[in-house]
């Protein structure tokens, strides 16, 4: 896998991090906050924000951000993997193309959608530090989003599709893992790989190589990773 790719994985593997945001109240002084997130089938990163929150305010007057999470299943912070991304924070027209995906991830958020001053903004990234391990950082300044790809569109079928009875597919990724669950939910697929909820834990599964559509993520699913 890519040094790009891993570092991809890492952050579509998470849901929360640290959004640093520029301070309006104090000039500019970095700012803080923990802030749910879903990565976007490109890689960029989306937040659905309140309109009153502190760090809002500030994305509104200068939009330059990062966000840093890290993996959060091994308790060594300083040997962890981690990734900050760094961007601009813009807001997206609407709520309707994000939504249904958006509350899949985040089904506690439902009444959130029933304020008016909650809306989604996008963090595009301009680069990327990621540390695999101690010693093990680089910096990523390109090409860390990829181009659009047909499953792009295609995620709702398929998911359709994998989330029917008796979802053999699902059920035999989390065997390869040694586990099983009464309760199995796909989430989302992109092109790095899938997210599974299982009896109320989610679990990533990455492809061993990126796919672009049904085909290629149905074959692909026969051979998820392992670990």
């Amino acid at each position: 896998m890519s040094q790009t790719r891993e570092a991809r994985c890492l952050l579509r593997a998470h849901r929360y991090g640290v959004l640093s945001t520029l301070s309006k109240k104090f000039d500019g002084h970095p700012f803080g906050s923990i802030a749910p997130y879903l990565t976007d089938h490109d890689g960029s990163v989306l937040l659905f924000i309140s309109g009153l929150a502190e760090h809002t305010k500030n994305i509104l007057n200068d939009p330059r951000v990062s966000l840093i999470t890290h993996d959060q299943n091994d308790p060594r912070i300083q040997t962890q993997g981690r990734v900050t991304v760094v961007g601009k924070a813009e807001p997206l027209t609407g709520r309707e193309p994000y939504a249904a995906r958006w509350l899949r991830y985040f089904p506690e958020n439902a009444q959130l959608f029933e304020l008016g001053d909650f809306a989604f903004f996008r963090i595009t990234p301009q680069s990327v530090r990621h540390v695999a391990g101690f010693g093990q950082a680089r910096w990523i300044m390109s090409h860390f989003t990829v181009p659009p790809y047909p499953l792009m569109a295609q995620e709702e079928d398929l998911l359709a599709q994998l989330n029917a009875s008796p979802q053999n597919e699902l059920r035999r990724c989390l065997q390869l893992r040694g586990l099983s669950a009464e309760q199995l939910r796909m989430l989302g697929i992109d092109c790095d790989g899938f997210d599974v909820a299982a009896d109320g834990r989610m679990l990533r599964f990455d492809f061993a190589e990126p796919v672009a559509d049904t085909d290629s993520a149905l074959a692909a699913l026969s051979h998820p990773d392992e670990e």
